[in-house]
């Protein structure tokens, strides 16, 4: 087994250091997080395509983490730094998703959304495997830096909900007049979305140097491939797979969801997260902040398979809540449970697929990984999410408990598993590689 070296428990990664990969993740996350609760509602509304349709350009726009271990793992691990790579790919991600405020034809959706995933999808475990190469303690350091991701979901969030709040809400107009327009102001969020990438692209020249690393093999996806040996990560990629799927269920459907529920004191709540439910989803993101920060405090005292047991029994509570209490007094509490589903299952996934791979492929494992959660499970969820989400209509309504109800029972499923397979503390410890030698 490959030994790796790190910087011993007492060594602190610089203040300058630690600022710039905060911006990269805050500006990283923004991007993504100022359209994605927002597409379905779009593309359904306004655009006029079926829940099915909308199903598939969501599983076409995961095609990108598919190809991400095998393109730009090799890039980064093998033949250029990381940082350049993600300023060449951030600016053209923020060309294409602009476009996507336009185009209105069925092949246009399809062709600028497979291009847009081809770009961005592989930044997303690029800034994972940049962070972890330049902080000295991924236990304590990760979240701290990981955390600012989040709050640039939470800012374009809630940016893009006072948007519509101010600029396409129009008074004295019927209900269904407003819904209109503020489903079709949600074009804006796309545009935002690339003046963020441009943004990011530019700062992406200012980050740390990541040069490529010399491996055992001169195709690091393969050499990747074989860490799969260990039992904790085999577990935990074929877990993985299925929550990456029902997860889609959560970003696909709640902001429509949540256009459904009576809200007592609407009028307060949309002051402060705006309205379209992207918004309002932040208050998953804003319990995430608070779930990243005390993570560090707890990850040297309980397991990896403490923490993923937590994540996975708060995607239950989620969805249950979804499904059989659609009301606001427990709806709005199980959208803060999406900081324990994130920060206990895949937040500490993250860091099981570093510490446990070896230094010269771990951009290439952190791909893979990808590959599982934004690839094949992003892919069959959002086929799945819009395959059920047809089945539960009836005429123009959805039956939210039949279309929140099964990927419950998938979490369940999961949970069981989990408990059963994943090893013990001391057994995955012994496939571990050995640190500061």
């Amino acid at each position: 087994m490959t030994v790796i070296t790190s910087a011993p428990p007492q060594a602190q990664t610089s203040l300058d250091i630690r600022v710039r990969l905060s911006v990269m993740m805050f500006l990283q996350y923004a991007i993504w997080g100022a359209w994605l609760p927002l597409f379905f509602s779009f593309l359904h509304e306004h655009r006029g395509l079926t829940p099915l349709q909308v199903g598939e350009l969501f599983s076409i726009g995961a095609i990108g983490a598919l190809v991400a271990p095998f393109i730009a793992g090799q890039i980064a691990d093998r033949w250029f730094n990381t940082e350049k790579f993600l300023a060449v790919s951030h600016i053209l991600g923020g060309l294409l998703v602009w476009q996507l405020a336009n185009v209105v034809s069925w092949n246009g959706l399809v062709v600028f959304s497979l291009l847009y995933a081809l770009i961005y999808a592989p930044t997303l475990s690029l800034t994972n495997s940049l962070a972890f190469h330049h902080l000295a303690d991924r236990d304590r350091d990760f979240g701290k830096v990981r955390v600012w991701g989040t709050i640039g979901w939470i800012a374009a969030g809630i940016g893009i909900g006072q948007w519509l709040l101010y600029h396409y809400t129009p008074a004295g107009v019927p209900a269904a007049a407003v819904r209109a327009s503020q489903v079709a102001g949600m074009a804006d969020a796309f545009r935002l979305s690339a003046i963020l990438g441009f943004v990011l692209g530019v700062f992406c020249l200012l980050l740390p140097k990541t040069p490529p690393q010399r491996g055992k093999t001169q195709f690091a996806p393969v050499e990747a491939l074989g860490e799969l040996r260990k039992p904790a990560l085999l577990v935990l990629f074929l877990i993985s797979f299925p929550i990456a799927c029902v997860h889609q269920f959560y970003f696909v459907h709640t902001a429509g969801f949540l256009g459904t529920l009576p809200l007592p004191g609407a009028s307060a709540i949309n002051r402060i997260f705006g309205v379209g439910g992207g918004g309002l989803m932040t208050i998953g993101q804003i319990s995430e902040l608070l779930v990243l920060a005390f993570i560090p405090f707890f990850t040297k005292r309980f397991s990896r398979k403490t923490f993923l047991t937590i994540g996975l029994l708060a995607y239950v509570l989620r969805f249950a809540a979804f499904a059989y209490l659609p009301h606001a007094w427990a709806v709005l509490p199980a959208l803060a449970l999406h900081g324990l589903c994130f920060g206990c299952f895949f937040f500490i996934a993250f860091m099981i697929v570093d510490e446990m791979t070896t230094k010269d492929v771990r951009a290439s494992a952190q791909g893979l990984f990808n590959l599982v959660v934004m690839g094949f499970g992003v892919i069959f969820g959002n086929y799945l999410a819009g395959w059920i989400a047809q089945a539960s209509m009836h005429g123009t309504e959805i039956d939210y408990s039949k279309l929140f109800g099964i990927p419950m029972f998938i979490c369940i499923a999961c949970l069981l598993a989990l408990v059963a397979f994943y090893p013990s503390r001391r057994a995955a410890s012994e496939w571990t590689p050995v640190v500061g030698k």
